[in-house]
């Protein structure tokens, strides 16, 4: 495929088609993990722990198949340009820092990292609402009369709530992620790299990249949620009151939701971002 446009354009469009793809296949994942992150802990005393396939049987029993897609649209709102902006920035910076050769750990780490801070930041207002439409407390008709509520009732102020926790947990997520990744696919024999079977070994590299990172930025996505959820918390209180309500493991609650997600979202962006990129004939 050849068309003229600019490489980072280029890179934009590659990243916002695979963005629509993951977002599709794993936003049900995404629900159940706000929806297991943002449970009360008084919901029947005596229920014991409350699982990922029970909210998942609760979700489609009370809101029909389709409800496990609820907050789809601001999620798409948020990933086609969220992960367009990320491969285009990430792009940019390998070009100018680095250029052909294969970034090391730490500018990896810098790269990855820089890429998420500049998508984050534009993309946070529309995070904040999508987290709100999943978590079933309120009672928004649409995306954009979310915005307006939201604006009207707490100001504009509230739409980048959270903005520190999202930082905390998605930089540093995406930094360790290609820094795993990079030198895991580097690390792949030359057969490999090259045969028909690439894209699967990519896949491969990247499921584990994500495994890793998911586990490390955990307790931030936890902590995201609940000040996004409640605007009224600051981050050091949300950091106290889930170590008092739920000590140690609150921290890791949906965490397999999560970091099945992000991995598979994370691997599958990948690995369709630099097959697009390889067909349009830009080195990735």
């Amino acid at each position: 495929i050849k068309f003229s446009a600019h490489p980072a354009i280029k890179a934009f469009m590659c990243g916002s088609l695979s963005g629509t793809c993951s977002t599709l296949l794993f936003q049900p994942l995404d629900l159940v993990k706000t929806r297991l992150q943002t449970l009360q802990s008084g919901v029947q005393p005596g229920s014991g722990r409350v699982g990922m396939v029970s909210v998942l049987l609760s979700v489609v029993r009370t809101e029909r198949l389709l409800g496990l897609w609820k907050g789809v649209s601001p999620s798409f709102v948020r990933t086609i340009p969220g992960v367009g902006i990320y491969f285009s920035t990430y792009y940019s910076l390998k070009q100018h820092f680095i250029q052909d050769r294969r970034p090391a750990a730490l500018e990896a780490v810098l790269l990855g990292g820089g890429a998420r801070t500049v998508a984050g930041v534009v993309m946070l207002p529309v995070t904040v609402i999508k987290t709100r439409f999943e978590c079933g407390r309120y009672s928004y008709g649409s995306v954009m009369g979310a915005l307006r509520s939201v604006c009207q009732a707490e100001g504009p102020a509230a739409l980048f709530s959270g903005l520190m926790a999202t930082l905390l947990r998605d930089v540093p997520f995406s930094g360790i992620y290609v820094m795993f990744y990079s030198q895991t696919k580097a690390s792949l024999p030359k057969e490999i790299s090259r045969s028909p079977a690439a894209p699967v070994a990519n896949f491969s590299c990247g499921v584990l990249a994500g495994v890793l990172a998911s586990l490390i930025t955990q307790p931030a996505d936890v902590v995201k949620t609940h000040v996004q959820v409640n605007p009224q918390l600051k981050t050091l209180e949300a950091i106290r009151y889930i170590y008092m309500e739920h000590g140690l493991l609150g921290f890791f609650r949906g965490a397999v939701p999560r970091s099945l997600r992000r991995t598979m979202m994370a691997a599958m962006a990948w690995t369709v971002y630099e097959q697009m990129m390889a067909r349009i004939g830009l080195k990735s």
